[in-house]
């Protein structure tokens, strides 16, 4: 995981606090029908958590999470480069929802890591 954390962005690496990245083995069945999951659907990562943009700055509270399952991702990975490529792109979007970014944003920041345009220093 650590080799796919440092192909996100180091703006959004950098700017990340109170934020805990968690690897489970899979989703359970309970939280694929709270998200109304069709069977067919591959569930890689979760943000759970208040978005930065939504927070009010004099509470404290518990971390976020970002939980990523293993299981989905080693299955869909050609290869070692595949897996830390998924990984990395998981993070990506998830830590978008963290940030309070829009699909359209985090679609975005997705095509640049793609391209290599938005990979770490």
């Amino acid at each position: 995981m650590a080799d796919a954390l440092h192909t996100i962005p180091a703006r959004f690496r950098d700017a990340m606090q109170n934020l805990a990245i968690v690897i489970e083995d899979e989703p359970d069945d309970e939280l694929l029908e709270e998200l109304e999951a069709d069977e067919d659907d591959t569930l890689f990562g979760l943000y759970t958590g208040v978005p930065l943009t939504e927070r009010q700055w004099a509470q404290e509270t518990l971390p976020d999470r970002i939980i990523l399952f293993q299981g989905p991702h080693e299955r869909e990975a050609e290869d070692e480069d595949d897996l830390i490529a998924s990984i990395g792109e998981t993070l990506i979007h998830e830590i978008g929802h963290y940030f309070g970014l829009s699909e359209e944003e985090i679609e975005h920041i997705e095509n640049e890591y793609w391209r290599g345009d938005a990979r770490a220093d």
